[in-house]
């Protein structure tokens, strides 16, 4: 065979290569959007660990009857222990919502103000972050800042801070993305900067606040602000694909039990959670479900209305290009057709 006939054979190839990828996801999508819908959020549970994910918890809590718990696949996959309905699972961003009902909380007391700015609770910062006197708190909890978000930087998730001065640091100097109030972009920058004016607010760090005022009162005893307070062992195992090891032992925040996320999403829509004139509060400012992604895990929290259902999915298997995230929006989509069924 010719050099000239290897190459082109090579580039006949690649492109077939290339053909592939962009159609084989897609369609592994379809297939999972189009499967007949099974009887029982067990079978559709098993149905997703088929799909590929490695392990799952779901926990339905429905007015009028018991609370379901549903688990497939691995808790620990080396180990070989099976998923548990409590173990404690990475919640990531769910927890804003949390931080969100603290921020209402001490406004309601009086320590905080939604319109106050960056620049009011974090004047050092004032020179080094663009519009940091027009970004109120308000804009902050609303994604309406126009900061950079800082776990967009490059390789992020490879190499990520541990310290709010690590994390800042990633953005400071740079230019805004867009005019604070004048558009919509969900940024954890945002969240790091509030839960730095409820420290200094505070004096303490403000996870203690959340178990006082928020945990405590709701009898939520399996939420944590870290893996420093929890036995690993109750840590579910997570797998990010193209990655060798287990990603359990990485600090990323707040763990929790299914079981206990979905008692708070209960109180949170119910209005439990709040004192007298805190809602109203809180409604003006954020909303009322949340999902959740760090590199092996994501979470899914939501309250049904029309079902009277919350419904929690933890999922602990992740990738680069989010085609995991979107066969788990596919697969919840699919447990709410059961309930309903």
């Amino acid at each position: 065979m010719t050099r000239k006939k290897t190459k082109l054979i090579l580039r006949i190839s690649l492109l077939i290569a290339t053909v592939t990828s962009l159609f084989f996801v897609p369609w592994l999508l379809v297939k999972a959007w189009i499967l007949p819908l099974p009887d029982t959020i067990q079978e559709q549970a098993d149905e997703a660990i088929g799909h590929g994910f490695e392990g799952m918890i779901v926990y339905v809590d429905q007015a009028g009857q018991p609370p379901q718990y549903v688990v497939s696949g691995w808790h620990d996959r080396e180990a070989k222990i099976q998923a548990k309905p409590g173990a404690l699972f990475k919640i990531a961003s769910i927890s804003k919502l949390y931080d969100a009902v603290a921020v209402t909380k001490l406004v309601s007391d009086g320590r905080l103000s939604l319109d106050k700015t960056i620049a009011d609770y974090l004047p050092e910062l004032a020179g080094r972050i663009e519009n940091a006197d027009k970004i109120s708190l308000r804009l902050m909890i609303q994604h309406r800042s126009g900061l950079p978000n800082f776990t967009d930087t490059p390789n992020f998730w490879a190499a990520p801070t541990h310290t709010f001065e690590e994390s800042i640091g990633l953005i400071l100097d740079k230019p805004a993305n867009f005019e604070p109030g004048e558009d919509y972009e969900y940024c954890n920058t945002n969240y790091l900067l509030i839960n730095k004016i409820m420290d200094d607010e505070l004096g303490y760090d403000n996870f203690r606040f959340i178990q006082e005022r928020i945990l405590s009162p709701l009898n939520l005893h399996n939420t944590y602000g870290s893996l420093k307070e929890v036995n690993l062992k109750d840590v579910m195992s997570g797998y990010h694909i193209g990655h060798p090891y287990d990603l359990k032992e990485d600090e990323h925040g707040m763990l929790a039990t299914a079981e206990d996320v979905g008692t708070f999403i209960r109180a949170l829509n119910d209005g439990s959670v709040f004192a007298p004139g805190e809602q109203e509060i809180y409604s003006s400012v954020y909303e009322y479900e949340h999902s959740g992604w760090v590199p092996g895990y994501q979470s899914f929290a939501k309250y049904h209305e029309d079902l009277d259902a919350v419904v929690v999915e933890f999922y602990n298997t992740t990738d680069s290009k989010l085609y995991y995230w979107n066969l788990s929006e596919i697969i919840n989509n699919r447990i709410v057709k059961i309930l309903k069924e």
